[in-house]
């Protein structure tokens, strides 16, 4: 058995090139006694060319039933991506061919590990900003039960806290649907035209009082004689204002500034610029920042409070118009945020 499964291969073309030859070579003693020598050398000619073919086949065939075993035993491999017109004898194509076919499982295989650490990285950060302000109510509340409440000044000021934890917890859970409905197309724009200055106006009038506690200045960059309208969703493109502006006063230096300028990005687009003097991003945490829940400074950003979803919310509103949002930032010196939308025709 192991003679006929190692040398079968050699067997059946050995029989075919025999069967072959023995036919042509008495066409071609036929042809010599009837027609010459030319005949007989175009038989010999014939035979050389059948012959050809003969071990091309059968070595193709050889070669395709090989690897399509391999293909069968390894559970990586999808067998029906192995085409037959695409074995050959030439080893170094073959060789090519599986190489590219193990480099593109490879990389599918990294993508779906970087996608589990992901996801177990944001299930224990998700239970992570949910745990703290779950505990917090429920201690407030405790205590009121096991006989604080009856003071009502303790009361009041536990039931407040208690509230400002329970505020916390519809925020992240808020945030969290938005991206959800994001990511899967869920949230749809309401793209028509508006007055982007106007708005930007409205953003600082709204974060003016908290502005005023730590003596930032909320400016544009200019006085603007016109007004600019862009194509996007009006409602969250303030959000997108919003939270940009929030976190330049929750990262700001105290007698600071942030200042908010529109450019023209190219002849189809404005550019957005959102920049402030505060302390900046070190270089490392530059490619992350835009992460869901991912914290540059773990103890003052829980500390200044937020979901730690606003910037990835940005990210996503703005993708979502099909923009782009980009980050400058220098440590120590401070940050600018940008993204461009659409103009208004």
């Amino acid at each position: 058995m192991k003679f006929k499964k190692t040398y079968s291969f050699a067997f059946i073309s050995a029989l075919y090139l025999t069967a072959v030859a023995s036919l042509i070579s008495l066409l071609a003693y036929y042809l010599y006694h009837k027609y010459g020598l030319l005949a007989s050398v175009l038989a010999e000619m014939s035979l050389f060319v059948v012959s050809f073919f003969i071990i091309q086949y059968r070595v193709e065939f050889f070669i395709y039933r090989r690897v399509r075993k391999i293909y069968e035993e390894v559970s990586l491999l999808n067998v029906d991506d192995l085409k037959r017109k695409s074995v050959t004898t030439d080893m170094e194509t073959l060789s090519k061919s599986v190489q590219k076919f193990a480099e593109g499982k490879r990389i599918e295989i990294q993508n779906l590990t970087e996608r589990d650490s992901f996801r177990r990285d944001f299930l224990g950060n998700v239970a992570h900003e949910l745990k703290t302000p779950l505990f917090t109510v429920q201690g407030y509340i405790l205590t009121l039960i096991e006989g604080a409440g009856n003071n009502k000044e303790i009361r009041e000021k536990y039931l407040e806290r208690a509230n400002k934890g329970v505020e916390r917890l519809t925020a992240i859970v808020k945030d969290l649907d938005m991206i959800a409905k994001l990511e899967t197309n869920g949230l749809k724009m309401n793209l028509k035209p508006f007055n982007i200055l106007e708005l930007i106006q409205n953003v600082f009038d709204l974060f003016e009082m908290r502005a005023k506690k730590r003596n930032i200045t909320l400016t544009f960059d200019k006085q603007y004689e016109f007004p600019i309208y862009v194509m996007g969703d009006q409602e969250r493109i303030e959000q997108v204002l919003i939270n940009l502006v929030v976190n330049s006063i929750k990262y700001g230096k105290n007698n600071g500034h942030t200042t908010i300028g529109i450019e023209s990005y190219n002849e189809r687009k404005y550019i957005i610029k959102v920049a402030d003097n505060g302390e900046g991003v070190k270089q490392e945490h530059l490619s992350r920042l835009f992460e869901r829940f991912y914290r540059v400074d773990q103890s003052r950003s829980r500390e200044q409070g937020g979901s730690g979803l606003g910037l990835s919310i940005v990210k996503h509103i703005v993708e979502a118009h099909n923009e782009t949002i980009l980050l400058k930032s220098t440590y120590g010196e401070g940050s600018e945020f940008s993204f461009t939308l659409e103009k208004a025709q």
